[in-house]
């Protein structure tokens, strides 16, 4: 009653034309507008062991039967790239044969898009920028499709994007903070999301752990690391030294948490590219005793929470949600723990909190939107596409 009189006297002293009952129905409905939020955040946040991989999946499957286009590609307009994601999300989250009508269809759409000539998997069309990106994704979509008739266009587009990797034929050597790392494609500044998904592609398509792209990759991942050391020399990695990833570390370094720096030149890190950051290490060759995998394990101990973007402030901290929820049940894969242990010492069965999420989330017709629709997640098939690559993370090591 405090607060709410506080807030009465508040709304009549800001808009003295209000009467005093409207004020009261103002007051209150701020109240309740704020309750009904922290409810809302209470159940997406409460864990429902009652949620069903498979049944989430088959929803999910079901919407993008209904989206598919007539070319076989699922928003091809947005990106030749979101195809590749819905067809590795079909066969690793929602269990279906390459062979099914759809996936099949879904792999011609991409097998077109191979450009024979330059290697990569990304169409023909000279204005497309995101070659790193698409190829990566295509290249994992057909990998999961274990089709032998793949095995010349995965080889090419292996030998295409070691070629955009920035290194000392692009005049970057290793004083550069742009070494080791990928862009977008070979003209772009590198950063730590797309270096992950080279990276991915890179093992996905079967190139050894020991090949110089790795090792050249692991000099920039270390660099784009809160960590302040012998592996990042950085002006900014002692600022906050948590262990913590933040986008890259070429140019000067910078994060999406905001979008001018403060005075301290401080950069804050956040779980999409801490799980990115450690995903990369380990494919990489990284082993858990080494610093810089400890200490990023134990930032996501410390901020463990699948259902926003920790290190994100207000406002933002559902930026980027289905993609870091790809990257981080891929992490959890990789790390071969059932039960991820938080800070506290509380167990967390990530599977299925990861599930319990995803349904909550999910719309009745199948999908998944992100309301706060940054970097392409306003997009239902491509959020769905990584939903169900989350899934098929889940469902790995099981």
């Amino acid at each position: 009653m405090i607060r709410l009189n506080v807030l009465l006297l508040a709304l009549a002293a800001a808009i003295p034309t209000l009467s005093k009952a409207q004020a009261q129905t103002a007051a209150i409905n701020s109240g309740l507008s704020e309750k009904l939020s922290v409810i809302r955040q209470a159940k997406l946040n409460a864990a429902d062991p009652s949620a069903d991989l498979d049944a989430v999946a088959a929803k999910a499957v079901a919407f993008l039967r209904k989206t598919q286009e007539e070319n076989g590609g699922w928003s091809t307009k947005l990106s030749p790239g979101v195809t590749g994601i819905v067809v590795t999300g079909l066969i690793k989250g929602g269990k279906l044969s390459p062979d099914d009508p759809m996936v099949t269809r879904g792999l011609k759409y991409i097998e077109n898009l191979v450009n024979t000539e330059a290697g990569h998997i990304a169409g023909n069309n000279p204005r497309v920028q995101l070659q790193n990106y698409v190829t990566s994704v295509n290249v994992m979509a057909l990998v999961a499709a274990k089709r032998d008739s793949y095995k010349t266009i995965l080889a090419d587009a292996a030998k295409f994007l070691k070629k955009l990797q920035w290194d000392d034929s692009e005049g970057k050597g290793q004083e550069s903070d742009f070494f080791g790392g990928a862009g977008y494609d070979s003209k772009s500044r590198p950063d730590l999301s797309n270096t992950q998904f080279f990276l991915e592609a890179l093992k996905e398509a079967g190139i050894p752990k020991d090949d110089p792209a790795f090792k050249k990759a692991m000099t920039f991942v270390s660099r784009c690391q809160n960590l302040k050391g012998e592996h990042n020399d950085q002006a900014w990695a002692g600022k906050i030294n948590d262990g913590s990833f933040l986008y890259s570390a070429a140019a000067g370094g910078s994060t999406k948490s905001f979008d001018q720096p403060d005075a301290n030149g401080a950069l804050p890190g956040y779980a999409s590219m801490t799980y990115a950051g450690i995903k990369s290490l380990i494919y990489c060759g990284l082993t858990r005793d080494d610093p810089r995998l400890k200490t990023a394990v134990e930032w996501v101990r410390k901020n463990y929470d699948l259902n926003r973007n920790p290190g994100m402030p207000a406002g933002r901290e559902e930026w980027g949600l289905y993609y870091g929820l790809h990257s981080a049940s891929k992490v959890f894969q990789l790390l071969g723990e059932d039960d991820f242990v938080d800070a506290k010492g509380t167990k967390h069965p990530w599977r299925q909190d990861l599930v319990s999420v995803l349904s909550k989330r999910q719309k009745p017709d199948g999908s998944w939107t992100n309301e706060k629709d940054r970097w392409m997640e306003g997009d239902a098939n491509l959020v769905t596409g990584f939903a169900l690559m989350a899934l098929g993370n889940a469902r790995a090591g099981k």
